[in-house]
């Protein structure tokens, strides 16, 4: 690929809101060539934007999890996954993905009579995704079209033009075969029970380095402990209390390798009362120890 080529870093907000602008305000349009081998863990981590995103599986197998649905991709396959949908992406070993984002104008302006029918009632929808194989007619087209959007990046002269008449195509081809059917009901379940596990994601993060029970998280957005429980399940597919462990983990490997603090004073910053508990809990995440952890970062870096 070309020097446009570039990789995705995830940066998220307390929400888990993508905070990255996905190309600009006059050509909203990104193209990434991502290699899962080279994110952590070969993971990209929940987020979720306002643009719409379509992957292509071109080497090694994806599991994807979209809101509630988990599924495996492999060489071959595509994705599109709509506006404001949660999702995560991770692969047993190599796996590269181009994808590309845009946000909904880039198809039409919204105040045009193409947004209002064509665009706005699929992202007025809860329809969170569509997966493509080649063995489906309009899907394999819909892959052909995919790939020529990719292929299009390394044209300088004429690629924003040519990327801007392949995305009606590819529009075109879903909106004429997906099934958009979502009764009104669906739509406000779904948007509602994404909002109050927003809510409960932002007061862990707001307060992990605190002392804070299921209760306490459940009690934030009004509802029970087993509801808090079944959106945790529904949505991340991990109970609320894990999701607390884990991104205190993931505060204190931030710490560990960009501070030179104390393992000790970074297990107390991060919510561990106990540093021993911390070293155990750690090197079962990481399948290091902090310190070991700590020099490799500082060794990749360096």
């Amino acid at each position: 690929m070309n020097e446009n080529t570039s990789y995705n870093k995830i940066m998220t907000d307390e929400n888990l809101m993508e905070t990255i602008q996905h190309g600009s305000n006059s050509y909203p349009f990104n193209f990434y060539y991502d290699n899962l081998a080279q994110y952590e863990f070969n993971c990209i981590e929940w987020h979720w934007h306002t643009e719409l995103e379509f992957v292509y599986i071109e080497s090694g197998t994806v599991m994807f999890q979209i809101g509630e649905k988990q599924i495996t991709l492999s060489k071959g396959c595509g994705l599109f996954i709509n506006s404001k949908i949660l999702h995560r992406f991770s692969s047993p070993d190599k796996a590269v993905i181009p994808n590309f984002v845009c946000m909904p104008s880039f198809i039409a302006a919204p105040d045009s009579f193409i947004y209002q029918k064509y665009v706005l009632p699929v992202l007025s929808s809860s329809f969170p995704f569509q997966t493509f194989y080649a063995e489906i007619p309009w899907q394999e087209k819909v892959l052909s079209i995919i790939k020529q959007i990719i292929a299009v990046q390394d044209c300088v002269s004429t690629g924003e033009l040519a990327t801007a008449a392949l995305m009606q195509r590819l529009w075109l081809e879903i909106y004429e075969n997906a099934d958009f059917s979502f009764s009104k009901d669906q739509v406000h379940d779904s948007a509602s029970s994404q909002a109050r596990l927003q809510l409960m994601l932002q007061y862990i993060h707001q307060n992990y380095t605190h002392d804070i029970s299921l209760d306490e998280i459940a009690c934030h957005v009004r509802i029970s402990k087993s509801t808090a429980l079944n959106l945790f399940h529904k949505y991340l597919h991990i109970t609320p209390i894990n999701y607390l462990i884990n991104y205190r983990l993931n505060e204190a490997a931030l710490l560990l390798s960009k501070t030179e603090k104390k393992i000790t004073a970074i297990s107390n910053e991060t919510g561990f009362n106990n540093v021993d508990y911390f070293c155990r809990l750690f090197k079962k995440h990481y399948r290091l120890t902090p310190t070991e952890y700590r020099k490799k970062k500082v060794s990749f870096l360096s």
